[in-house]
């Protein structure tokens, strides 16, 4: 009987150990629990109301200058998206399918829109979206690839058309400011702005000829952008923003715009319908690393048309001779006077040229220097 009672008096002894530790523990809680109340109720403040608004004031007067501008040019900024067309396998209707977007500007109230080559090049049909966002079939009227530039037409209304503001490149100066208007992305009538960052700069169009005299700035243009405005603080046009300098593809301080004195001169041609011709005279050339293998600077040619300008110059061509060995014909090495070290440097020097102008050839034949005059002629 003394055995049971000492093992009562654990058991009991356990139970109270037990439940002092529970008091404990709840004790604990709740001094925790006033703890953060009070904590908290010292960080946060169940009267707090907004801070009263500080007002602005007006804006600077660069600020109410870029708005005015956004305000008065976005209007004849267009959003333009090039369609391909793709022939439903069950229905056999044709479908519009989008391949493209890219910018452009109301050039005036008839409904001609400028816009890059490249944002319409290998569609087959467009759509421009207006700035009251409704959109209209385009056409296209007429392209420059050489210069990247392409003229679309939309039939709208004349009042949903208000043509830009058209300045000059050739007075432009490193630093002034300028402002591009877009699509970058898809996000359209999109503001940017910068400076000139530089002038004379040279890209490649489309068709690997070089576009001189570019405009360089470090206003953001990104994908989409192509074709848009270049403006001046005063509203004006004065170059299309066409490329950028980027590894990945985005903006990376470097972008492009053809100059809008190009543009005043050969837009008009495509409205009236007249073909661009480039003058030339025909010619092939030899590749400028074979040139330059043989020791050379200038340029070589190893064909001559047929009545063409250098055919009527007299121009000999390298060629092969009955050993399979070259004889170099005429080198190339001045046009009127400008030093011409490989092909680029010709084609710069046809590129403001007239069909019909006369130029005067410097070349190296039998190891002397004679002057040829050549009256350039409309490559095919």
């Amino acid at each position: 009987m003394e055995r049971n009672h000492d093992q009562s008096g654990t058991a009991g002894t356990s139970r109270r150990q037990t439940w002092m530790a529970v008091l404990l523990l709840i004790l604990a809680a709740l001094f925790l629990y006033t703890q953060v109340r009070n904590w908290f109720a010292g960080v946060y403040n169940k009267g707090a109301v907004p801070r009263a608004v500080t007002p602005r004031g007006d804006l600077a007067e660069d600020e109410q200058g870029t708005i005015e501008l956004f305000k008065a040019t976005s209007p004849s900024v267009v959003y333009i998206t090039s369609l391909a067309m793709q022939q439903d396998f069950f229905s056999f209707r044709a479908l519009e399918i989008p391949r493209g977007t890219g910018s452009g500007f109301i050039w005036d109230r008839d409904g001609y829109i400028v816009t890059n080559f490249h944002v319409v090049a290998d569609s087959q049909a467009a759509r421009v979206t207006l700035a009251d966002q409704s959109t209209w079939s385009a056409r296209l009227v007429g392209a420059e690839p050489d210069k990247d530039i392409a003229v679309l037409k939309i039939d709208a209304p004349d009042r949903l058309l208000p043509p830009i503001a058209i300045g000059t490149s050739r007075d432009l100066l490193v630093g002034q400011k300028v402002f591009a208007i877009g699509n970058p992305f898809g996000f359209d009538q999109t503001l940017t702005t910068g400076v000139i960052s530089g002038l004379g700069r040279e890209i490649v169009s489309a068709t690997n000829r070089p576009i001189q005299g570019v405009i360089q700035t470090d206003a953001a243009i990104n994908p989409g952008n192509s074709g848009g405005p270049l403006l001046d603080s005063s509203g004006r046009v004065i170059g299309i923003n066409t490329a950028i300098v980027s590894p990945s593809g985005a903006y990376a301080g470097i972008g492009f715009a053809v100059p809008v004195d190009v543009v005043n001169r050969i837009v008009p041609r495509l409205i009236r319908g007249e073909q661009i011709q480039r003058p030339g005279l025909g010619i092939t050339l030899v590749e400028d690393f074979v040139v330059r293998r043989l020791g050379l600077k200038g340029v070589l040619f190893y064909d001559v048309v047929s009545g063409s300008a250098a055919d009527k110059a007299g121009l000999q061509p390298t060629r092969l001779d009955r050993r399979r060995r070259i004889v170099l014909g005429d080198l190339i090495i001045a046009v009127n006077g400008e030093p011409v070290e490989d092909t680029n440097d010709l084609l710069r020097a046809l590129d403001d040229r007239e069909v019909g102008e006369v130029i005067e050839l410097t070349i190296v034949r039998d190891d002397g220097e004679i002057q040829v005059s050549v009256t350039l002629q409309a490559l095919p």
